[in-house]
């Protein structure tokens, strides 16, 4: 199969599996009245787990048919190609620095699923994400899947999740318990709703809870 260690893939009937699955829904259900193609994954804050979290979200988009793409655009601390074992580079600012006109996008064990690594980082990622060019990349992107997926930097700490957030249909927020404070979490909020940004919901993660729910809980 693969040496990916995501929890969707390695044990799929856990109850952190089914909660992934369960923002699945929420996710596509929330897209009947205005179109969810493009979305923003963020956190507050570093190590939310945002990255792994998204990881997951795309292979249960992808599990259930819907064509997907995973795009790293965390040009600070890229984790997508560690994530799934593959080379970092090129990618994402590849297209943007050697103009390519074709997405270098690779295959994951995963059928529907193709990631876009970050490419080499550049010395100016906020004013990348948010020059003319990344807008018409996601563009490209979109015309290409379903759902495209940008794993993205903070929002507190830089503004580079801000500037990406404004070219695509909605934002996710990743919190982790205990660690993610409430100051931060409605911080990271204000942030977006002041350039007009949507918010589809938060994820909760670590959250440890007893009974069928599992150590995963998603609102």
């Amino acid at each position: 199969m693969s040496d990916v260690n995501l929890i969707t893939l390695t044990d799929p009937r856990s109850p952190a599996s089914e909660a992934y699955r369960t923002l699945r829904t929420n996710l596509v259900f929330s897209s009947l009245d205005e179109p969810l193609h493009t979305l923003v994954v963020t956190s507050p804050n570093p190590e939310a787990g945002k990255s792994t979290a998204l990881a997951n979200l795309a292979v249960t988009l992808a599990q259930s048919g819907k064509r997907v793409i995973l795009a790293d655009c965390d040009l600070r601390r890229p984790s997508q190609h560690v994530i799934w074992g593959v080379a970092q580079e090129p990618g994402l600012t590849s297209m943007v620095v050697d103009k390519l006109d074709k997405p270098p996008l690779v295959d994951t064990p995963v059928e529907n699923l193709r990631l876009l690594p970050s490419g080499p980082l550049p010395p100016n990622p906020a004013d990348l994400l948010g020059s003319d060019r990344m807008g018409a990349i996601v563009k490209q992107l979109a015309e290409e899947a379903d759902f495209v997926l940008f794993d993205a930097p903070p929002v507190i700490a830089v503004t580079d999740a801000t500037l990406l957030s404004v070219k695509v249909d909605g934002v996710l927020l990743v919190l982790r318990a205990g660690k993610t404070s409430r100051d931060h979490a409605e911080r990271a909020r204000d942030l977006l709703e002041r350039v007009n940004v949507r918010i589809v919901g938060a994820v909760l993660t670590d959250a440890h809870v007893e009974g069928p729910a599992g150590g995963y809980y998603t609102t």
